[in-house]
């Protein structure tokens, strides 16, 4: 069957080596497992201490469970975390792509958590994973303990016309002449800091990955102010997708009682540092409480 994901099986292959490359960042041990979801089965990892209170981990588009481990390093010594590869956005996540005009998301969502025997669980999003988890929360509030919320898709969106012009060109440089200088070229409205594997990795991407033109639908207000756990969104002032100032001012309308942190310097893709891997790891600890 023609995979609705890759080009070609070579580059598969070559996105399988980055994931590799990623989960081996990751302090063992992380456990790989399968659930049942009714899509079929769904692969995930598992690590942290087994008595630690249970965080489900939903990672960016296009990316992958072993590259979200590989940034909460700080969480897995507290923390049972479960990290699924989602679908249509992993070499590991089912080949398939869910629909946006309904539930499909977070029936997905709630399917790997009854696949992981949780009854409930603390939350966090990245960008297309922070749109499942909040259309997760909004769905089955029971399950979900507290909300968190990074660089988050579907509550505002930015300028298409602004992305376009910051982005077309050194797109089309890149995938006529994919070196070096014009990689970083194309990333630099996209990430803070320069990392050589995330870098690399979003250049094998851009080459190896079918493109999804779908953005995540806007939360309607409604869903945004019924949100009854605690939520905590963590957005980049720079970010040119979803604007953090936007996702603020949205959020400080709609659901008074959200912590909201809106990072200066911070671009889409928020920093690869230890330090900011540290700062993260001890802002959701003290938010999880």
């Amino acid at each position: 069957m023609k995979s609705c994901l890759f080009k070609t099986e070579a580059g598969r292959d070559r996105l399988d080596q980055w994931y590799e490359r990623f989960l081996a960042k990751t302090v063992p041990p992380v456990d790989s497992v399968f659930v049942p979801t009714r899509h079929g089965e769904n692969h995930v990892l598992v690590a942290g201490p087994e008595d630690g209170q249970p965080l489900v981990v939903l990672h960016a588009m296009r990316t992958g469970a072993s590259f979200i481990l590989a940034e909460l390093g700080p969480l897995l010594t507290q923390y049972r975390v479960y990290a699924p590869d989602l679908p249509g956005h992993s070499v590991r996540g089912l080949d398939m792509r869910l629909p946006l005009t309904d539930d499909s998301s977070a029936d997905w969502a709630a399917d790997v958590m009854d696949g992981l025997c949780l009854d409930s669980a603390h939350l966090l999003g990245v960008s297309w994973g922070g749109y499942i988890a909040r259309a997760t929360a909004s769905q089955r509030p029971e399950r979900v303990k507290h909300l968190a919320l990074l660089v988050p898709a579907g509550i505002a969106n930015g300028s298409h016309l602004t992305g376009l012009m910051k982005m077309a060109w050194p797109m089309i440089r890149y995938q006529f002449s994919p070196n070096d200088a014009n990689l970083r070229r194309l990333l630099s409205p996209l990430v803070s800091t320069w990392d050589d594997d995330w870098g690399n990795f979003i250049g094998c991407a851009i080459r190896d990955l079918k493109m999804d033109p779908r953005i995540p639908p806007i939360a309607t207000d409604e869903k945004l102010k019924n949100l009854p756990m605690p939520v905590l969104a963590i957005v980049g002032e720079e970010d040119i997708s979803f604007p953090g100032k936007l996702i603020e001012q949205r959020l400080r309308t709609l659901l008074p009682t959200a912590e909201i942190d809106v990072l200066p310097d911070c671009k889409h893709c928020p920093p690869t540092t230890p330090e900011f891997r540290q700062w993260l790891g001890e802002r959701l600890t003290k938010f999880f409480v």
